[in-house]
């Protein structure tokens, strides 16, 4: 290590680097943006911290002050990036309106349920118009239903083939990024952000809209891109008679297309834990770079003059690491794919240069590199299970122990050095995945043992290889089949997904523990990690003590979907919607909510058949196998299929942990009446707490519905209410909130959405009734409960966020 102990530069490093990290960290926390000139002033004085003049001051001051340099430089730069980006969003005044823009397709475009979605940079707007550089379009083949907040409602021009680098000018829709945010739910916002869009729409192909025009098709415009599209197209082509499936799975190896994998398939590898290695991952890359350099040398050795102009173990690992991060590139050049280039060119240019810096250092470096250029990294949980994973094995000595007696041996001591490797990480990694996943496989291990080295040495190498031979691809998707079933079959294991999601404390006390006993220390030292990880991995969430309940409204978009809890009991009222063919408010939002929340179903009540109160019924009733299915459905087939349903008819009760629950609509003659609009008959559920606290849950009803409720002297006074028909003007007469007087209306509707609910007509009326409105496009999912009636929490509000869009 260069420097001395008196605080050579070689000793203020790794403050430094840890400072940096610190720094970031710091920003990203912030719940909104400063001034420009805040973060510059922050900048400079990091920087003057750092300055030489203070080198001479004692071995600590110094240490503290390069590392308190380096966090508020940091803190500033980041900063001065994200005021800088967020000040080219999109004007809310351009939303919804009707532009003309030129530009070029910026990727390879992403087939979807309803046609094509793909990143586009803007080129040219309308005068006086300023557009967001990078924006993300759709392309609809047809009308669908209204699910989809920007979604066109008349037939469309069908999408033509696009490509990567083409130059189009069409018209089109957009908006600000918006997302569902739920707890413990994927932060969609934040992914854009990361991506550098700022904007999300639709391309106006109606037969009333000016036609879209292709201007030019550039050979050379996103160049990499256009590679992408062609190999992945290739696959498409090679593997068309072959299981779609796995081709996907082979796309998303060799060009990092991780929207080709299915999404049952996605759920298949989270719930056995090997989702890391389904696309291009670090050791994807690090294999990569390995063959590489392995080549590079044994043709660099051909050469004798080469040999003499530069070493051929040089050569190797220059070429193994530029010809990986060409890989990378090609894979999208994702997070997962820089970390590991900023980790080989760490490693590589450190050996070039005869250095060799402890492995805490290289660690650090690593880390900082990839903070460095993107500080919203360490919002992934990818950065911290790639960290994390080689960080321990380094502390661990697993690196040093392949030149050891235990990592010698031949094959059996390859074998012995794989499964301590496994060992290991599995220990390091489990809590941590419980903390950033809110749910754990309890089969990884044993999952991961056999796909490791099935998907890294047999299955990558055949689709990489693919790109040479195109035959290869076939065998690589024939090589996922065994792979396949036996990941079913472990699957299907009892408890194979361990939840829920454990709070923040317990999850940082937990992979300390697992760190401490993947460590090489006496096992009576390592034994003191036993009880750091209990309270994550026993950890259940607080439930509402007997005679109260709770309410979370989640945001599904525009679609009903209520979670009712008691002290044992758990309701789940309407699924929320569909969002395409392959797509629903189920499995992207309920099921890994109810998992994260450790909730098991008794009952999912379905208000009524439309598709933005049942599309997520499916996926919501296969991962809760002991939940009764009821409400009016007695028509759809499709969903009496799924599970014995028993409607729902006013006058059924029962009671829960001392919480009562009754139907107030439809009536038997509602049911017996042909020709019913789903509508109208709805299911409406009272829930009443034992102090007499009450919720209303009424689905789409409208007027008719509202006055006979009334006319029956329905009981209907209650502190919270589900808004009727997500606020339509059809529903919420001034008699019936007149009636139920709530305190609190949760209103469930997409942002922007084309019906435009609520209306304008209905917020005046619930505002003169003196009730607060939570919508959930500025609101996010909405928590309520009993015992403070008067309250109620918001997701965006109680976890803000500078990235996260405010309507």
């Amino acid at each position: 290590m260069s420097g001395g102990m008196g605080g050579g530069p070689g000793v203020r490093l790794p403050w430094a680097l840890a400072g940096l990290l610190a720094g970031a960290a710091l920003q990203l926390v912030q719940p909104r943006l400063w001034g420009l000139a805040a973060y510059g002033a922050a900048l400079a004085a990091g920087l003057l911290l750092m300055a030489p003049r203070l080198w001479r001051q004692p071995v600590l001051v110094r240490r503290l002050a390069m590392a308190a340099g380096a966090a508020v430089a940091m803190f500033g730069l980041c900063g001065l990036r994200a005021a800088a980006f967020q000040a080219q969003a999109l004007d809310a005044g351009l939303e919804g309106r009707d532009l003309r823009v030129a530009g070029v397709v910026a990727a390879m475009p992403q087939s979807g349920d309803a046609g094509l979605r793909f990143r586009f940079a803007v080129e040219s707007a309308p005068p006086g118009v300023r557009l967001p550089p990078l924006v993300e379009l759709a392309w609809y083949a047809t009308a669908m239903g209204g699910s989809e907040p920007t979604q066109p409602a008349e037939p469309q021009r069908a999408a033509p083939a696009l490509r990567a680098g083409q130059r189009w000018e069409f018209t089109v829709r957009l908006k600000a990024p918006h997302g569902a945010r739920n707890p413990h739910g994927f932060d969609y916002e934040l992914w854009l952000w990361e991506q550098g869009v700022q904007a999300t729409g639709y391309v106006r192909a109606g037969p009333r809209d000016v036609p879209p025009r292709l201007v030019s098709s550039s050979p050379w415009r996103q160049s990499v891109e256009q590679v992408r599209q062609h190999v992945r197209d290739a696959i498409a082509a090679q593997l068309a008679g072959a299981d779609p499936r796995a081709a996907g799975v082979v796309a998303a190896l060799v060009t990092g297309d991780q929207r080709a994998i299915d999404r049952a398939d996605w759920d298949l590898f989270r719930a056995t834990g090997v989702a890391h290695l389904m696309s291009i991952s670090g050791l994807h890359i690090t294999l990569f770079a390995w063959i590489a350099a392995a080549a590079v040398g044994w043709l660099w050795r051909r050469s004798a003059r080469l040999c003499r102009w530069w070493p051929a173990p040089s050569a190797a690992l220059a070429g193994g690491v530029l010809l990986a991060a060409g890989y990378a590139l090609f894979s999208g050049w994702g997070v997962p794919a820089q970390r590991t280039v900023g980790m080989l060119a760490v490693v590589a240019l450190l050996r070039l240069a005869g250095r060799r810096w402890p492995w805490r250092q290289v660690w650090l470096l690593a880390c900082a590199a990839v903070v460095l250029a993107d500080p919203w990294a360490l919002l992934q949980a990818g950065f911290w299970l790639s960290f994390v994973a080689v960080g321990v094995l380094f502390a661990s000595d697993f690196v040093a122990a392949g030149a050891s007696p235990e990592g010698a041996g031949g094959l059996f001591g390859s074998i012995k050095r794989f499964l301590r490797e496994q060992w290991v990480v599995t220990l390091a990694l489990t809590p941590l995945t419980l903390l950033l996943f809110g749910q754990v496989s309890a089969v990884g291990a044993l999952a991961n043992l056999a796909a490791i080295p099935w998907v890294t040495l047999v299955v990558t190498p055949l689709a990489l290889l693919g790109v040479l031979w195109a035959p290869l691809w076939s065998a690589a998707a024939t090589s996922l089949a065994p792979l396949a079933a036996l990941l079913q079959a472990l699957a299907a294991w009892p408890l194979a997904v361990v939840p829920p999601a454990a709070p923040l404390w317990a999850g940082v006390a937990a992979v300390a523990g697992g760190t401490c006993l993947a460590l090489r220390w006496p096992w009576r030292l390592r034994v003191l990690g036993l009880p750091l990880l209990v309270p994550a991995l026993c950890w259940q969430p607080a439930w509402p003590a007997p005679g109260r309940f709770e309410l979370l409204a989640a945001d599904v978009g525009q679609g009903n979907a209520v979670l009712v809890r008691t002290a044992h009991h758990a309701l789940l009222y309407d699924a929320g919607p569909r969002y395409g063919a392959h797509s629903d408010a189920g499995g992207r939002v309920l099921v890994p909510l109810l998992r994260a929340l450790g909730v098991r179903l008794d009952t999912l009540m379905l208000s009524h058949r439309d598709t933005d109160h049942t599309g997520g019924a499916p996926a919501v009733l296969a991962d809760q196998p002991g939940a009764a299915l009821t409400g009016s459905i007695a028509s759809e087939p499709d969903l009496l299929a799924l599970r014995q349903a028993t409607p729902c008819v006013a006058g059924q009760h029962w009671d829960w942990d001392g919480v009562a629950f009754e139907v107030l609509h439809p009536s038997q003659d509602d049911l017996d009446q042909p020709g019913q609009r789903p509508n109208a008959l709805s299911c409406v559920l009272r829930i009443v707490d034992a102090q007499g606290v009450a919720a209303l849950l009424v689905g789409d009803i409208e007027r008719p519905q509202e006055q006979a409720l009334l006319a029956r002297g329905a009981p209907l006074t209650a502190s919270v209410l589900l808004v009727p028909h997500h606020g339509s003007k059809t529903s919420s007469s001034a008699a019936f909130l007149g009636a139920v007087a709530p305190r609190i209306a949760l209103v469930q509707a997409g942002y922007r959405n084309r019906f435009g609910h609520p209306v304008p007509a209905v917020v005046q009326r619930y505002r003169a009734q003196g009730a607060a409105l939570a919508a959930s496009p500025a609101c996010g999912a909405a928590q309520w409960r009993s015992v403070a009636p008067q309250q109620w929490q918001c997701e965006r509000e109680a976890h803000p966020h500078y990235w996260q869009h405010r309507p």
